[in-house]
C-alpha cells in the first residue's frame, strides 16, 4: 500500500528523530501552492549530523519504496534538500534555518510539530 504524502512527510520526521534531530516541523502547503504538499523542516547540530539525518531519511524512505527525485547540498551539510515531489525535506544547521526562516516565508501554512504527534508506526 502506497503512503500518502502526509504519511511520508511524518515518516521522514520519524527517521530524523531516530538520528536525534531537533525542531522538526511539518508545514502543510496544500492550500498555499501547487508545487508540493508538505515541507519537513529539520535542524541538525553540525554538518556531519545534517548529513547523517539526510542519509537516514533517504535510506528509511527507500525501504518503503520512495526515492528522492532530487537531492541538493549533501556534499556540504549546512542545508540538505531531499525532494520527493509531493513533499520536500529540508535539513538545516540551526543558523542556516534561522537565516532562511521558511516558517515565516510560509507563515500561512498549517504547522505540525513532531513532538506534538503520537507515535508514528507506518
Amino acid at each position: 500500500m502506497a503512503l500518502s504524502s502526509h504519511e511520508s512527510a511524518r515518516l521522514a520526521g520519524k527517521f530524523a528523530l531516530d538520528k536525534r534531530a531537533s525542531d522538526i516541523v511539518i508545514l502543510d502547503l496544500r492550500e498555499s501552492t501547487s508545487v508540493t504538499d508538505f515541507f519537513v523542516l529539520i535542524s541538525g547540530s553540525a554538518d556531519v549530523h545534517v548529513k547523517a539525518i539526510a542519509e537516514n531519511i533517504r535510506e528509511g524512505l527507500a525501504e518503503k519504496g520512495q526515492k528522492p527525485w532530487h537531492i541538493e547540498g549533501l556534499a556540504y551539510g549546512s542545508w540538505v534538500l531531499l525532494d520527493y515531489v509531493d513533499f520536500v525535506v529540508h535539513i538545516f544547521l540551526k543558523e542556516k534555518r534561522e537565516f532562511y526562516d521558511l516558517e515565516r516565508l510560509w507563515g500561512d501554512a498549517l504547522v505540525e510539530r513532531m513532538e506534538d504527534l503520537p507515535n508514528i508506526n507506518i
